[in-house]
């Protein structure tokens, strides 16, 4: 398989986007994914994979901290701003003192807790130290394109 088959079979998982978002000396880097995961209930713990390339890969090792912002359906510029696709300044929020989003579907503050080098990505296990949710739509991501959620009717089997 070539690289191109593999990004389209990746794309076929729909997934919510998020900002991950770290602060170092003061300053706020952030960058849009949908690498991110649950891993653990007890201990709260998130993995994100963020590849060798990505400018905020050294600002996580540095810092020692991440938070995920999980966008709601009206925040598809932030995802294009954080993808560098728009240029506009931003205001963060604070949550448990890392930046965050102001708006997201749900922040998530962490702590790195181990990170793990796999091919061209770093993963980064994040304990959680805090949460703040709203109550919005997400903002899906599948094959390429920005969609939203519709309810289906349930199906009586």
């Amino acid at each position: 398989m070539d690289d191109r088959q593999f990004r389209s079979a990746m794309g076929k998982f729909a997934t919510g986007v998020t900002v991950i978002a770290t602060e170092v000396e003061g300053e706020v880097h952030g960058m849009t994914a949908n690498a991110f995961m649950s891993v653990s209930l007890d201990p709260k713990l998130v993995v994100i994979s963020i590849g060798e390339k990505a400018k905020i890969l050294n600002k996580i090792k540095e810092s020692k901290i991440f938070t995920v912002n999980i966008l709601a359906a009206n925040q598809q510029e932030l995802s294009m701003i954080f993808a560098g696709q728009l240029k506009k300044e931003v205001v963060f929020d604070r949550l448990d003192g890392k930046p965050v989003l102001p708006g997201a579907v749900a922040q998530v503050a962490c702590e790195v807790s181990a990170e793990h080098v796999e091919g061209d990505h770093t993963l980064f296990i994040g304990k959680v130290t805090d949460i703040h949710l709203e109550d919005a739509e997400p903002l899906i991501f599948y094959s390429g394109k920005y969609r939203s959620l519709v309810e289906l009717e349930p199906v009586n089997i």
